[in-house]
């Protein structure tokens, strides 16, 4: 069952340039800031977001393509828990 054409789909566009900026934010953490663990578990959750979106396209029926995108979003509430702990610590700044 296809769910549309990724590449012209916002959401998958934007999933695809988050996680692009969560890879770049965690080159930063880990090199300047000497953070890996926490860096570790944003990277995995930041990009699974659009990779969960991806899958989404793939599903067998509408309840699946369901499942696959509240995958996604619980992976966008662990990355606001993580972005938001690395903040708290002053691992990163407001800016």
């Amino acid at each position: 069952m296809a769910f549309g054409d990724m590449e012209s789909n916002p959401t998958y566009s934007k999933a695809l340039d988050f996680a692009v900026r969560i890879v770049n934010l965690v080159d930063y953490l880990q090199g300047t800031k000497h953070e890996f663990v926490m860096s570790k578990q944003l990277l995995r959750s930041g990009t699974s977001i659009g990779a969960n979106y991806a899958e989404a396209f793939g599903a067998e029926s509408n309840d699946d393509f369901i499942h696959k995108c509240s995958v996604a979003q619980k992976e966008s509430n662990e990355t606001k828990y993580w972005l938001t702990l690395l903040h708290r610590t002053n691992r990163l700044s407001d800016n």
